[in-house]
Order: structure tokens, then sequence, then C-alpha cells
């Protein structure tokens, strides 16, 4: 009676595990069954890689499931905005990216977020808004949502052509299996989006032309968009995992002038700017990578900023020379008058000639000098009229003469003497006449600045030539001085913009950075050397072809 009893008990405990009327046999063959499931769950989860497409995900999964449940079509629906897209599916039945129809029963399902069994022998309207059923003659359907984080992100089918081919038995199954799928897929959804963010901002990188480096303490770089600073000397190739001082900079040690440890300290962005040899200026960003409140990481931008100083020193000096000319004009308008009286009334006596020898003398040197300040005032008229100079031919021994007039005076008071020589067949260049004034007022002034402190004889040489070379001939101006001469050391610098050995209340570095600047507009340059016996030589030069004209050549003469 009591062994009775225990197996009366046993069987009752085996219906409650199993929910079937089952000897031991059937019940250990259904929870092997149930393992198989659970093992090809977890197996598919394991061959499924974060990197792979949704039919690839799809695939995987078909390959495994029949050996568990009845499946001969297995799909993906998913939410694409407001609507819910045939994504993949196995096999395929030529439905794939189509929207499903608002009145289908897998929007049912996103909108009752509750996993269903559909037996399909009788439902001619289901039929017709489930492609895939009606396409692949399917009799059941399983359909269960696919929910991350409280949000329906799709529906997973599971079909079958034969007639009740699931029951309450697979429902389990199939909803750890949806879960399952929402989760990878969810997380090749991600892992896509940080792909492509991750693709945009390299490429983005990778686009600036400014250097950009990722440094960390040791000045080593972590990352760089592969661009560099322009040095003469650069070594051939050097890793981008160097220092950064060796990558950006070509040197072999840490640059005096950086600013990482002052970055490190203060934990705020720190700026340089810093001029090469080459004549170029570069703007050096120092930022501070934080992380949890310290420095990580420093990013260095570095921007070359040549063209856009040596534009600002070409508009300050515009300015200066637009004041200088307004200011010129006045003067020669109020002198203009007077001059004309005096040259008119000496002309008047001359002409009576009731004059002793000695007083005609006299006022033959009132008349000549009176000509003389009327050259003057006229030449001070064509330099404040620099925004109406044309494009014209002009030669540059008339600019030689029409800069002496002007200056000529101011140099000789310094006990400086002006040589003239002038090549009578230099031909004509063409340029814009007041442009070319004021390089040679430059070279003029630097020059007479140069031998302030000489104590022999102060002497200036103006002179102009022809040159050939390469089939093209070239007007030259130079000016040369006997004076103190350039330091070799600043030599590559003397054209950089604000670049200057004088006082900061006689010059601004600018004069000829922006003499440079008009040559190349022409289509020239401007040489420079020391003599050997002392003293410095600056040279205009400009092609007499005007097909070598530069870019700029057109910008700088309507300036």
């Amino acid at each position: 009676m009591k062994n009775q009893q225990l197996i009366n008990e046993k069987r009752r405990i085996i219906e409650n595990l199993t929910g079937i009327n089952s000897s031991k046999i059937s019940y250990y063959t259904e929870v092997k069954k149930q393992n198989n499931r659970l093992e090809i769950i977890h197996q598919i989860i394991k061959d499924i890689n974060i990197d792979m497409s949704l039919g690839d995900i799809i695939e995987r999964v078909y390959k495994k499931l029949p050996s568990v449940i009845h499946c001969e079509f297995l799909g993906l629906a998913l939410m694409q905005e407001d609507d819910l897209v045939m994504t993949a599916m196995i096999p395929d039945c030529d439905c794939t990216g189509k929207p499903v129809p608002f009145k289908s029963l897998l929007w049912n399902v996103v909108r009752e977020r509750k996993s269903g069994f559909y037996s399909l022998d009788g439902g001619q309207a289901v039929l017709q808004e489930c492609p895939p059923v009606k396409i692949l003659n399917l009799a059941s359907l399983a359909l269960d949502p696919l929910i991350v984080k409280s949000n329906v992100i799709g529906v997973l089918m599971i079909g079958s052509s034969r007639e009740n081919a699931y029951l309450e038995d697979e429902m389990n199954f199939t909803r750890q299996l949806a879960d399952q799928l929402g989760i990878c897929i969810e997380n090749a959804r991600l892992y896509e989006q940080v792909l492509k963010s991750k693709s945009e901002w390299e490429e983005t990188f990778r686009a600036l032309t400014d250097p950009i480096l990722l440094i960390d303490k040791n000045y080593n770089i972590l990352r760089c968009n592969n661009q560099t600073v322009e040095l003469p000397d650069r070594p051939g190739q050097v890793s981008p995992k160097s220092k950064c001082y060796t990558y950006a900079w070509g040197r072999t040690e840490k640059c005096e002038y950086c600013l990482m440890d002052e970055v490190m300290i203060t934990k705020a962005p720190a700026y340089r700017r810093m001029q090469m040899e080459l004549g170029k200026t570069y703007d050096v960003h120092y930022y501070p990578v934080l992380k949890d409140g310290q420095v990580e990481s420093v990013i260095q931008h570095i921007k070359n900023v040549t063209e856009k100083i040596k534009m600002e020193a070409q508009l300050m000096e515009s300015g200066k020379l637009a004041a200088i000319g307004e200011m010129a004009a006045g003067v020669a308008h109020e002198l203009n008058s007077p001059m004309t009286v005096i040259i008119g009334n000496s002309q008047m006596i001359l002409r009576d000639g009731e004059n002793n020898e000695s007083n005609t003398e006299l006022l033959k040197d009132v008349y000549n000098c009176g000509l003389r300040c009327k050259k003057i005032i006229q030449n001070l008229l064509t330099f404040s009229r620099q925004d109406q100079r044309p494009m014209s031919r002009t030669s540059l021994n008339d600019v030689v003469d029409r800069v002496l007039s002007l200056i000529q005076y101011q140099i000789n008071r310094n006990n400086v003497e002006i040589n003239v020589e002038l090549d009578p067949d230099l031909p004509k260049v063409l340029a814009n006449e007041h442009q070319l004034d004021q390089v040679l007022i430059n070279f003029l002034l630097n020059a007479r600045d140069a031998l302030e402190n000489s104590t022999g004889n102060k002497k200036i040489i103006i002179s102009t030539q022809i040159r050939k070379s390469d089939q093209t001939t070239y007007a030259i101006a130079s000016v040369a001085d006997n004076g103190e001469g350039i330091p070799q050391e600043n030599i590559t610098k003397i054209f950089n913009p604000f670049f200057t050995t004088k006082a900061a209340t006689r010059g601004t570095g600018l004069g000829l950075s922006v003499s440079l600047g008009i040559a190349e507009a022409h289509g020239g340059t401007i040489e420079v050397e020391n003599n050997p016996e002392g003293g410095s030589k600056f040279s205009l030069v400009i092609p007499v072809n005007t097909e070598n004209f530069g870019a700029g050549g057109e910008a700088f003469a309507q300036s």
C-alpha cells in the first residue's frame, strides 16, 4: 500500500513537471528536447557576430532551427521610423524591403506586444496582408515581438506548411529565441551606427589639411591625420607613432616653445604663433583632453596662417598708404596754387629783361626751384591717386626717377650719397606704377636705416638692368648699400610678416612682406644678397612678357 502511494506521488510530480500524462521515458525525452532547444539558442547566439548583416543572422538561425521545431520559413520584419519593413527572410519571397500593410497580423503583434500562433487554413484576409504566407503556402505561423529596452523593434516570423504545427509547447522556445535575437539585432544596429560614426569622424579627421595630433603626457602620438609641417630638412619617412616633436617639427628633442607642460598644469587651452625658416607662419593650439578631472592627453592643432598674415599686412599697409596719400593730396593742392604764382611771376620778370646780371641769375634759380617743386607736387598727386592707377606699360627707370624726387632729400640729409646707374635700353613692364613706387621706397628707406650707424662714406647705388633666362626677359631695379648688411640667420626671415630688427618706433616688419607680395603679383620676385665688401642689395625682378603674371596680379593691380 505504501509502495503504491509512492508510485502515485512520483507520477503526480512528473505530471506537474511536464504538464502531460507521460511515463518516466516521456519525461526525460521532453526534458532532453527542452535542453536541446536551449542549447540551440545558446549556440545560435554564440555563432552570431556583432558585425553580421541581418541576412547572415537569419541564415545562421535557419540552419539550426529545423532540428527542434517545424520551420520552413524564417523572417524578420523590423521597425524603420514609423514603418514595419520586411527586412530579411529565408527563403526569399520577393517582398524584402517592402513595408508591411497596416492591417497585417504583424502589426497586431507590434501593437499588442504579445506572441501568437496562427493556423492559416481559412484566413484569406491574413494571407493577402502577409505576402510570405501567400507566396510560400504556409499553413502555420508563429509571431513573436522583438522587444529591447521596452521598445518593439520588430517581429520574428517562423512558418511551416503543416497545419497546427505550433502549440503552446513551442511558445516558450520561440519567445526565448525572439528575446535573444532582439538583443543581437539591436547590438548589430548599435555596432553599425558606431562604425558609421567612427568612419565619418575618421574621414573628416583625414580630410583636414591642418596637422592635428593627439599626444599623451610623454609626447607620444596616439593618433594623427598624417599631415605635417613644411620643413626644409624634414626626414624622409617619419612614423606617425613617433614623438610629436619629431613627426611634426623634425626635431630630436622637445621643442623649447612647447606649451604641453602649461596645459598639463592649467588644464586649459593654450596658443602660440611660430615663424619657420622658410618664411611660413603657424598658429599652434593646444587643447587638453580631460578624464575624471585630469589631463589624459592633449590635442595639438597646427594651422598655416602665412597667407592670412600677408593679407592682413597688405591691408594694414594699404590703410597707412591711403592715409598718407590723402594727406599728400591735401598738401599738394595747397602748394600748387602758390607755386604756380611763383613760377608765373618769375617768368614775367625774366621776360621784361630790366634786371642786372646778378638779379637774373637769382630769378632763374627761383624759377628752376619752382619747377622742381611743381614736379614734386605732381608726384605727390600721382602717389595719392593710387586706387585710380590702372595696369599700364611703364619703365622701372621712370619709377626710380619718380621715387627719388620724393625721398632723395630725406636721404641726403643723413649724409648719404646716392648714385644712379640706369640702363637706357630697359624694356617696359606691365605694372601698377604706384605699387612699384611702394617697393622701391621701401628698399631706399631700409638702405638709409642700414647706413645709420655707419661711420665711413655712406653710399646707396640705384641701378636698373636687363636679364634673360629661359626665353624670358626680366627688368630689374636694384638698391644696394654699404651698410652693416643682414645677419646670415635673418636672411630667410626678413620677408616674414612683422619680422624686424628695428626699434618698435621705427618699423612694423611689414614693408618687405608687402613688397614681396606685390612683386609676386606682378609675376616676379625680390632677390636679396649681402655684398662681399659690406652692405646688402635688394632687387625687384619683373618679367617683361605679361603671360608670366602671377594669379594675384590682377588683384594687386586693382587694390
